[in-house]
């Protein structure tokens, strides 16, 4: 049997740190898009804080690791 546990919290400036670490990381957003397996487009809206949904927390972990940073996000379990 599966149980799904949906949990969404507000980040707000979410967007705007992620592209802060990416541009003191040097890399450019297509190798950066690349380790983290997302497009580029992709990767571009969720610094916009374009994205139509909720940003997965898989997704935001995968960016966090190729950054190598901590963006802070917890969540109560």
């Amino acid at each position: 049997m599966k149980v799904r546990r949906y949990v969404e919290i507000k980040v707000e400036g979410l967007g705007a740190k992620i592209r802060q670490a990416r541009k003191a990381d040097g890399r450019s957003v297509e190798v950066l898009a690349g380790e983290a397996q997302i497009s580029r487009a992709y990767w571009h809206d969720i610094e916009a804080e374009r994205i139509r949904d909720t940003l997965p927390e898989d997704t935001l972990r995968k960016i966090e690791r190729v950054l190598n940073i901590d963006l802070g996000v917890k969540f109560d379990d």
